[in-house]
């Protein structure tokens, strides 16, 4: 054998020797760094998965240095990038994520920002150079990838139900699915049925019957009403991560993390409830809930690519009443396609973080305490004119992981093994004071209005839910959940301060049904696109992905993941089909569903 033909036989044996080195080398990363560990007996089909791409990505190639460089950086982003995410909230990368990335990138900065960055840029720019068609090995390899990304968006079934049915897939569990399919696997599985199941606008005849089976359900009383509609002033208060850390039942702090302020107006509503549609992040998806009414049910943010109409949310439906509808948020302000996102809704006004004095700065975030002063500043002369107005803040201060500046010394010890544990308790304990400072000014000057305040979700409190798990709050997975830990998953506080009557007492209320709560306080009797929401009759139904729970008056709870369901299931999971029909048709659609509306 001479020299040439050794290594060109070594040469096209580099995909093999790439994929294996590269697959031991970042396997044990995550199962040592990360504890995160495929099932050894799915290894060699992900591997072997993994080596068809990297032949392809092989072939298409013009060096073989820059090959295995772009090789290693895609798997980085598939065995380290899943196990990080999965450290952190719980379940692998997802297709949408793609479209979050951007808004990450916005948010990052200094080192943090360059690590994301720069093999992303490496990543597209060696793609561009190392691209090769020039001999037929080229070609062959070109077709077959082409082949393959048309099967994936076209023909996306081909490769999804195999799967499905051979490996197994749980909807509702995608952290065991990335364990049990690998990473390779589980990319190509999920990004086929994004294509697979993706929203789409139903016709005017779906949506007209699912609407009408919503509105069947609960018949509108047209009975006029015996009190007229009163324009009061509404301030809804994002908190940012806002918990109560003393359910950690196990841990012991030096105070209490909620400020006693804060639990004295608080036990006024009896501790009530929100039931929020996300955990550790995605806050924009609260923010559409409670503003427009329709729960969110899928691992998507809704304001990135699924609320492309002008809707008749709460904030529009406001301002044909006369109100002034104002919102404050000191970020970025096209994060989560915010710009877009509140006008489509309604805002007449956004503030955000170049219309604020950054003054009181916990590294990049603004203190809760300088963003109420600026609102307050910035609405007095409405306040003052008596024109009713919709307020809606939210706020910035409260993000993992908890910084704190000069002015807010830590004040909370606690016996936790969680560093965030300490870190959000002092964090907490400034949100809670500075947000009761907030409603005693406000209230000194709007007496009458109404006042929503919610935690969007729960906090990151370390890996793997580590600080839950540390009080057997929840378990290390989802997957091992009980029904009771699907309960705490999503419930944060929630106060609705009904002016001088003084706090409401909701029990636990879903956050999509929040507006129409509102508009009830107002009088405002008309047909909305609330009523379409409307849960099914003596219970609550909180949609998540791959899943919901129905929680009855007693505080009963039934999760409902996969089939055979219970008739309770099978009903409330047809509302939620019904529902998702007529949000698709409102958001993304031809919004054929409003008319059904004006008749009434």
């Amino acid at each position: 054998m001479n020299k040439h033909s050794f290594l060109h036989r070594h040469t096209l044996c580099l995909p093999i020797y790439s994929t294996a080195l590269l697959y031991v080398f970042y396997y044990c990363i995550s199962v040592f760094e990360f504890d995160v560990k495929i099932e050894p007996t799915s290894v060699p089909l992900d591997s072997f998965a993994q080596l068809i791409l990297a032949y392809i990505l092989y072939s298409i190639s013009r060096r073989a240095w820059i090959f295995f460089i772009l090789h290693a950086l895609i798997m980085g982003v598939l065995y380290i990038g899943n196990p990080i995410k999965i450290a952190f909230f719980g379940g692998p990368l997802m297709p949408d994520d793609i479209f979050a990335l951007r808004s990450l990138l916005l948010i990052l900065s200094g080192w943090k920002f360059f690590a994301l960055a720069f093999p992303l840029v490496a990543l597209g720019g060696l793609l561009f150079l190392n691209f090769k068609l020039r001999r037929l090995h080229n070609y062959i390899g070109g077709v077959i990838g082409g082949v393959l990304a048309l099967t994936v968006i076209y023909q996306p079934n081909l490769i999804v139900y195999p799967i499905d049915t051979y490996i197994g897939t749980k909807e509702w569990d995608q952290r065991s699915n990335y364990l049990w399919q690998g990473a390779t696997i589980h990319t190509l599985l999920e990004t086929a049925r994004y294509f697979l199941v993706a929203d789409k606008a139903p016709d005017v005849d779906v949506a007209r019957a699912a609407a009408k089976q919503l509105l069947a359900q609960h018949p509108l009383d047209n009975t006029p009403s015996t009190e007229d509609f009163k324009p009061r002033n509404v301030h809804i208060v994002l908190l940012e991560s806002f918990w109560d850390a003393n359910n950690l039942k196990k841990v012991k702090f030096s105070q209490n993390p909620l400020s006693d302020d804060f639990r004295k107006l608080w036990k006024t509503a009896d501790n009530s409830v929100a039931l929020v549609p996300v955990f550790a992040g995605m806050t924009a998806n609260s923010e559409f809930e409670v503003l427009c009414g329709f729960p969110v049910t899928k691992n998507t943010v809704k304001f990135e690519r699924q609320l492309l109409n002008e809707v008749p949310c709460l904030p529009r439906l406001l301002a044909d009443k006369g109100y002034k509808t104002v919102v404050s948020h000191p970020n970025v302000p096209v994060f989560w396609n915010r710009v877009n996102a509140y006008h489509r809704v309604g805002f007449q006004t956004y503030w955000s973080e170049k219309d604020f004095e950054l003054d009181d700065i916990n590294r990049e975030f603004l203190g809760d305490s300088s963003l109420y002063r600026q609102v307050l500043g910035k609405i007095s002369s409405t306040l003052e004119s008596k024109a009713p107005m919709l307020d809606y803040i939210v706020t910035y201060f409260g993000h993992w992981d908890y910084p704190l500046n000069e002015s807010r010394p830590p004040q909370i010890t606690s016996t936790s093994k969680v560093e965030e544990v300490n870190g959000y308790a002092n964090t907490t304990y400034y949100k809670s004071r500075e947000f009761v400072e907030f409603v005693k000014n406000l209230q000194k000057s709007d007496p009458n209005g109404i006042i929503v305040a919610f935690g969007d979700h729960l906090p990151f409190l370390g890996e793997h839910f580590a600080g839950y798990v540390e009080s057997d709050v929840l378990k290390n997975s989802r997957g091992e959940f009980s029904d009771a830990m699907y309960k705490t998953y999503v419930s944060t506080p929630l106060l609705i301060i009904d002016g001088q009557k003084g706090a409401l007492k909701v029990g636990r209320l879903p956050l999509y049904q929040v507006p129409k709560l509102i508009l009830g306080l107002l009088n405002m009797h008309q047909p909305t696109i609330m009523d379409y929401t409307m849960p099914p009759e003596k219970e609550r139904v909180r949609p998540l992905t791959g899943l919901h729970f129905d929680e009855w008056a007693d505080g009963q709870i039934q999760v409902c993941k996969a089939p055979p369901y219970s008739p309770e299931c099978e009903h409330s999971l047809a509302w939620i089909e019904a529902v998702k029909t007529v949000s698709n048709d409102l958001f993304i659609g031809g919004q054929f569903t409003r008319p059904l509306l004006d008749k009434l």
